[in-house]
């Protein structure tokens, strides 16, 4: 490479992104990290990560495009970890030739098989699942399973946020890897058939609608209903959640759906030592607590436990599908979901 290529990748590692300073290359003592991860959640694990190794921890964080900004920085990329959520990224990262094995111990010691890498160049750092909240009014069930909200009875009940998001890509990419494609599409025909209204706004919407009595069933991440509860800034959200309670899907038979926020370690991390000592620190149980409490998500190690709130909401059984085989099934989901029209919702 010659040294004007250099120098631009070099200022392409020094622009702001998102509002923020991207890291320089690296230096002894100090980890870079990506981060999709928003920094009320991840700089309280970061001061203490860097409180007990006395590693610095540089972030650049972004809502999007870090992937791709690895991929076009190459062997000259700062990235040392790359924080994400989602196992559609995961996977994407590791076929896109973008990690390297995660090599600390905690790895193998902690973390389920189901939700790290057969080979360890990725690993799920924490859960969130996909439920519903009911009405606490309108909704007399105590258990229900994903296939019941494509029965009758839920004619114009069930609200969810656009069938193309990558939340319910994952629940439909899970249902394809553990029922079949045939059985995928006569089921979320069936839901889409049910729905209030043509999927729109996101989980909290739904929650909202709920109290609105738009509808009696919303398809949601279990995480937001603490962000609700403890939004002092928009108080109405209390009253939204207030409304509802959660129901885990198939509690008692094959599980509920869980995807990720995980972590990997960039193929040209220029502190790969420094960047095993940061993952090995996001799954001992001190970290593992901070991402239940801060954000009521579950621990991805089994040994701890979820947030006091997150334990009221009931007990989560988690499907036990590899998440490999989900995130190889996420194309036949967006197919399914253009196909059936989804998003216009009920069709009769």
């Amino acid at each position: 490479m010659t040294n004007i290529a250099r120098l631009a990748v070099t200022l392409l590692t020094s622009v702001t992104l998102a509002g923020v300073a991207a890291p320089v290359f690296a230096q002894s003592g100090e980890v870079n990290i990506y981060s999709y991860r928003e920094q009320s959640l991840l700089q309280p694990l970061l001061d203490q990560f860097s409180a007990e190794t006395g590693i610095k921890a540089n972030v650049l964080y972004a809502g999007d495009g870090l992937l791709e900004r690895v991929a076009a920085e190459g062997e000259l990329s700062p990235a040392d970890v790359v924080l994400t959520v989602d196992i559609g990224n995961l996977v994407g990262a590791e076929e896109q030739g973008l990690t390297q094995p995660i090599t600390t111990p905690e790895l193998d010691a902690r973390v389920p098989a189901e939700f790290r890498d057969d080979d360890d160049n990725w690993t799920a750092l924490s859960l969130r699942a996909r439920v519903f909240y009911v009405s606490k009014d309108r909704v007399d069930a105590t258990a229900l399973s994903y296939e019941d909200i494509a029965k009758p009875e839920w004619k114009g009940r069930v609200c969810t946020r656009p069938g193309d998001h990558a939340y319910n890509i994952g629940l439909i990419a899970q249902r394809i890897a553990a029922n079949g494609l045939d059985d995928t599409r006569t089921w979320l025909a069936g839901v889409r058939d049910n729905l209030a209204y043509a999927p729109s706004g996101n989980d909290r919407e739904g929650v909202k609608n709920i109290l609105a009595g738009t509808c009696d069933l919303a398809i949601g991440n279990t995480y937001y209903m603490g962000a609700m509860l403890n939004n002092d800034a928009e108080p109405e959200q209390k009253q939204w959640a207030a409304s509802a309670r959660i129901i885990y899907p198939d509690a008692d038979g094959a599980g509920t759906q869980v995807n990720v926020a995980g972590g990997f370690i960039a193929k040209y991390a220029p502190n790969a030592e420094n960047a095993n000592a940061l993952i090995g620190f996001l799954l001992s149980d001190e970290a593992q607590s901070i991402y239940a409490d801060t954000n009521y998500e579950f621990p991805v190690v089994p040994s701890v436990a979820p947030s006091e709130l997150t334990q009221s909401w009931g007990t989560l059984n988690a499907a036990k599908t590899p998440l490999v085989e989900v995130a190889a099934h996420r194309d036949e989901a967006a197919a399914l979901v253009d196909g059936l029209k989804f998003n216009e919702g009920a069709q009769n």
